[in-house]
């Protein structure tokens, strides 16, 4: 069984499931899962740190049967690294939270398929303009970073896959299993790009102790904050806070991101239990629909469910219409 889409036939995946690069989480082991289970895997390159760079895309490469991709923060990374990513053979390069301009001709001008994740309607047109293959249109309900201003996936979507025209479009934000993915293909979508369902499964670079976080949470645990990067000195835009479940640090610091960010007693507290992995101050990047994460699993497996639990959805809708 396979869901054919003008993603799969463009990515030459059997389904057109996608796992979000996410920073720290998204190895070379977890996109080569992926890509045997039929979906399209990509590593998280983060803020382009080129020792953690080709570690896991050398580990992709070797373990690799499928196509897969990376995924870099476009606000962070030179052209240096993005050009050593793609001496590894990818079948894709995704951009997104920055202008991708400087970027997008030197990943086309390799044959590498160019996906842009968006936020709002100004990223999906520049997105367009600089010749992007496929669009991500995220949603606010993602996990991690996203739009301040953003707006819900289900409202989002249709709106980039009307500007897109031909160019596919995958949904983001929220997405955690086939009932959500069959909606996505309903509102005109592609396919989908899922972070947090697939940063619960065996492969992907994170302790047992941040999966059952995960297993343990509901949606209304999450919030969007700007704290958690002040605390550990990340300098992301302004314009993209991150959706994380709360914790006691937020609770401590809430309203008060000036504050914090002149404490260097508390900066400190933070950075020793952060190393700790106290989960209590530490970021759990988790999305909305972290409740339907429910177990641990094998990323190939859970590719697998995914695709049933799609065509099961998109049977039951066909049955009520006829």
């Amino acid at each position: 069984m396979s869901i054919c889409t003008a993603f799969t036939e463009m990515l030459s995946v059997r389904h057109p499931i996608v796992s979000a690069p996410m920073g720290g989480a998204a190895g070379g082991a977890l996109a080569a899962a992926v890509g045997a289970g039929g979906g399209l895997g990509l590593v998280g390159g983060g803020r382009g740190d080129r020792v953690q760079v080709e570690r896991e895309l050398r580990l992709v490469t070797e373990n690799a049967t499928a196509p897969w991709g990376i995924g870099f923060q476009t606000w962070s990374v030179d052209r240096a690294t993005v050009e050593h990513a793609l001496s590894f053979g990818p079948a894709a390069m995704l951009l997104s939270f920055g202008d991708p301009t400087p970027l997008a001709a030197v990943v086309r001008e390799a044959g590498v398929r160019l996906i842009i994740q968006v936020t709002d309607t100004e990223e999906a047109r520049c997105a367009l303009d600089v010749g992007a293959d496929v669009l991500v249109a995220q949603g606010s309900d993602a996990g991690g970073h996203c739009s301040a201003e953003g707006i819900g996936t289900l409202s989002f979507v249709p709106t980039v896959v009307d500007l897109a025209g031909d160019v596919p479009v995958l949904a983001a934000g929220g997405i955690a299993d086939g009932r959500a993915i069959a909606a996505a293909l309903a509102l005109g979508a592609a396919g989908v790009m899922i972070g947090t369902r697939f940063q619960a499964t065996h492969e992907a670079l994170v302790s047992a102790e941040l999966s059952k976080t995960l297993v343990d949470a509901v949606g209304a645990d999450t919030e969007l904050n700007r704290t958690l990067d002040i605390a550990r000195g990340a300098p992301w835009p302004h314009e993209y806070p991150a959706r994380t479940l709360r914790n006691a640090f937020l609770d401590r610091w809430r309203g008060r991101d000036e504050e914090l960010r002149a404490d260097a007693a508390a900066l400190r507290e933070y950075r020793e239990a952060e190393a700790r992995e106290d989960f209590a101050v530490a970021p759990v990047w988790a999305g909305q629909a972290v409740d339907r994460v429910t177990s641990i699993e094998s990323a190939t497996e859970l590719v697998g469910v995914l695709a049933e639990e799609t065509d099961a959805a998109l049977r039951r809708i066909t049955r009520r219409e006829n």
